[in-house]
Parts: structure tokens; C-alpha cells; sequence
């Protein structure tokens, strides 16, 4: 469809469930999870082990045929760990795969199909083993990572930094790089006299950020009614 065409009562309704539902039956999965996250398709999101930590008004969002997995395999008697900094996008169909260390900092970006490992997940020479070999993996503050692309064991990517899509990091990306390719490799540097506007600095006022888009929904529903929406789940028509 091109529109929501639901009663903006029920969105609200929705918005409601998806939160009551991360409260009730996902927050138990964290170590820690902060105020303010949103999460969309809640569902979809699957943790295994820990101890997984979010931080403030992080958005997490799932769909059916992209779940988010962030999953914790430890062989060290339960010293692996995922830490996400606050104010965090995480996208549909990202995993994050831990057996010893996995850092995250605030505000980073990872976009669809991304993929972040700290282990080879079986042996090079004894391919019975399940974990392999294994080093903590960090990412810095405000990193943006693209479609698809895998952060590889033992990597570290400085604050600000752009992977590609696609791209296969299994070295470290220094600050205010972009890398991209298979393997990564830095193809130059964001300018460092222009100022830098992260989604720590987008959310620096929550409630009013709320307010903004509670506005732009009303704004864009206040024609939709229930018959309308029964029908377009029914009889869709062109433009719809």
C-alpha cells in the first residue's frame, strides 16, 4: 500500500501493544534496557544468552522475513557480552554475534542484513569446534553501517565512521573514515571542519521529537475511518 490507511486511534493502539509487549516479554531477555527504546515488530526480535545490554531511546526494528538475532555463545563460562550504546538504530535482518565481546558505541547506525562477529564460529582445523577462534570486536560512536555488510572478529572502527554496503571488514577502520569493499578498505575521509549532527543530538529532546511526529500522523490520518481501512484490506484499489 501506499498509505496507512488505519484510523489514527488504531495506530495508537498499536504503538501501545508493540511497547507493552517489548516491556512484558522482551526487557526480562536484556541485562539492562533503557528508558525510551522503540521497537517495531517486537516479535521479531530474538535474544539468545547474555548478558545483552541497549541503551536509551534505541530503535529496533523487525519485520517477518528479517528478524534481528542478538545472540550471546560463550565457551568462557559465560563471559561473553553485547553492550548498545544509547540512540542506536539497529534495522530488519541485523545479527550480532558474540562469544567473548561485542561494544556497540552511541548512536551508530546498522542498516539491513548488517552483521557484527567476534568469532569464527568453528574451528580453521577442528571444525567440531563451536566456538573457534575468538576477539572482542568495537565499534565507536556514531558509526554508520550499510546494507548487508559483516564486521569480522578482532575489528575496531573509529567514532563517525561509514562502512559500505556490502562490505566485509576484517581489519581496524580508523575515525572519520569511509571503507567499503571485500576486504574493507578506506577510501577517504568525511571533512573534518563540517559539523557532525548524530541521533544523540536528534533525540536531545524526546518529548518534543514525539509530539512532532504525533502531529505529522494526525495531520496525514485525520481523513482515514474504519470503513476505508476495512476496505482497503478487502477491495484494495489502485492508490491505494
Amino acid at each position: 500500500m501506499r498509505r496507512d490507511h488505519r484510523p489514527h486511534i488504531l495506530k495508537r493502539l498499536d504503538l501501545n501493544f508493540q511497547k507493552w509487549y517489548a516491556n512484558y516479554f522482551l526487557r526480562a531477555h536484556f541485562e539492562h534496557l533503557g528508558r525510551g527504546c522503540t521497537f517495531m515488530k517486537p516479535w521479531h526480535v530474538e535474544i539468545f544468552g547474555g548478558p545483552v545490554t541497549l541503551g536509551d531511546y534505541a530503535t529496533v526494528i523487525a519485520t517477518p522475513d528479517r528478524k534481528i538475532r542478538l545472540t550471546v555463545w560463550s565457551a568462557l563460562g559465560g563471559e561473553g557480552r553485547i553492550e548498545i550504546g544509547s540512540c542506536c538504530i539497529i534495522c530488519p535482518g541485523v545479527r550480532i554475534s558474540a562469544a567473548t565481546e561485542i561494544v556497540i558505541g552511541e548512536s551508530c547506525m546498522l542498516a539491513q542484513g548488517a552483521f557484527v562477529t567476534d568469532s569464527d564460529w568453528h574451528g580453521v582445523y577442528d571444525r567440531g569446534l563451536p566456538i573457534g577462534h575468538t576477539v572482542p570486536v568495537y565499534i565507536g560512536k556514531n558509526v554508520w553501517i550499510g546494507d548487508s555488510a559483516i564486521v569480522c572478529k578482532g575489528v575496531r572502527i573509529g567514532e563517525n565512521s561509514i562502512i559500505g554496503a556490502g562490505a566485509v571488514v576484517v581489519r581496524d577502520i580508523p575515525a572519520n573514515a569511509v571503507a567499503a569493499g571485500n576486504p574493507a578498505i578506506v577510501l577517504k575521509y568525511l571533512d573534518a571542519g563540517r559539523p557532525m549532527k548524530t541521533r544523540a543530538d536528534w533525540l536531545a529532546d524526546p518529548g518534543a521529537l514525539a509530539a512532532q511526529f504525533e502531529e505529522i500522523d494526525r495531520h496525514f490520518m485525520k481523513d482515514n475511518t474504519w470503513l476505508g481501512w476495512l476496505r482497503s484490506l478487502i477491495l484494495p484499489r489502485k492508490g491505494d
